[in-house]
């Protein structure tokens, strides 16, 4: 229940510094819904709009409409495509889902893997190379990651696709779906495989230094099958609980590669609403990514409580502390 409350709190704080900031922000919102014959409009013309989009009101007055509304299920309509919001964001969510769950399925395992193979070869040549080529394409901003790959693999070399989701006529085809989502999925991969395959090894080797790995050596097994049996085991659910703290740095690295390659999903229906000041979408999507982020900490959170007791006696003796009180 605490948890819940804290969920929800942080979510209203989150509404409440989004809608003021989306709107004392610079911008026309007129623009969005009218297109250029905002440019144009007389005072009175203007005046007549923004009671019909209810912007003539106080901010705080806004707020409480909207609030209103939202907690009824309705969050209004797009400026820039005329419908309702939760429909608009319901055409591109599949896209998203698909780039983001491919995207965290492949970093896992990938991370899992890699993290392992360093563990196993500590301090020869190819756990040394892996950690210095993967500390360089660690810190390579993605949007830069991005653009090498359209100009190499989509311009010059012309293999695969370097925009969109599908081609045109191909929304069933899951082939044509599969090649526009290579560039993406490998930029975002790239940007992010090696912190956790970093955190993965250190885990690994910090296992390996236990007392129970000692005798398990002592008593012959080897360093592949003790890392496998024993110190994986172990470590995974503190691996869990960092790739759930871990969602909102992919989600939004998944934002920024879908801005630049032009891939139509929630990403790039964010950086547009922001850009044409389409407060309902801009709205809903900033609530939907707060609430997976906020979700995913408070996981984390109870992944950890269930791994150290400590963490768990420490809240107890908060919660009654906060009772007594």
């Amino acid at each position: 229940m605490r948890k819940a409350l804290s969920f929800l709190f942080s979510l209203f704080l989150l509404s409440v510094l989004v809608f003021y900031a989306a709107r004392l922000a610079p911008g026309d919102p007129l623009v969005s819904y009218y297109g250029e014959r905002a440019e144009k409009m007389t005072p009175q013309e203007r005046e007549w709009a923004e009671e019909k989009l209810g912007l003539n009101a106080p901010i705080s007055m806004q707020y409480l409409r909207w609030l209103s509304r939202a907690l009824q299920g309705n969050f209004g309509i797009s400026y820039k495509y005329k419908t309702a919001v939760t429909e608009v964001i319901g055409g591109r969510a599949g896209n998203t889902l698909r780039l983001g769950g491919t995207t965290f399925a492949l970093l896992a395992a990938g991370a899992l893997g890699l993290g392992l193979v360093c563990a196993g070869l500590e301090g020869r040549f190819l756990d040394r190379l892996l950690c210095r080529v993967g500390t360089a394409i660690s810190v390579i901003p993605e949007f830069w990651l991005s653009l090498v790959l359209i100009l190499v693999f989509a311009v010059g070399l012309r293999w695969l696709p370097g925009s969109g989701a599908y081609c045109a006529g191909h929304r069933g085809d899951a082939a044509d779906r599969f090649t526009h989502l290579i560039l993406p999925v490998t930029a975002a991969v790239a940007g992010h495989l090696w912190y956790y395959a970093f955190l993965v090894r250190n885990r690994l080797l910090e296992e390996a230094r236990r007392e129970y790995v000692l005798l398990a050596r002592a008593k012959g097994l080897g360093r592949w099958t003790v890392l496998g049996r024993h110190c994986l085991p172990n470590m995974l659910p503190s691996y869990l609980s960092i790739l759930a703290v871990g969602v909102p740095h992919i989600l939004g690295g998944t934002y920024v590669i879908e801005t630049v390659f032009s891939y139509p999903g929630l990403g790039s229906l964010a950086y547009e609403s922001a850009r044409y000041q389409d407060y309902n979408l801009l709205m809903l999507l900033c609530l939907l990514s707060g609430a997976v982020v906020i979700f995913c900490n408070l996981l984390a959170q109870t992944v950890n409580e269930k791994i150290d007791p400590r963490i768990r006696e420490t809240t107890a003796v908060s919660a009654s502390r906060s009772e007594e009180t």
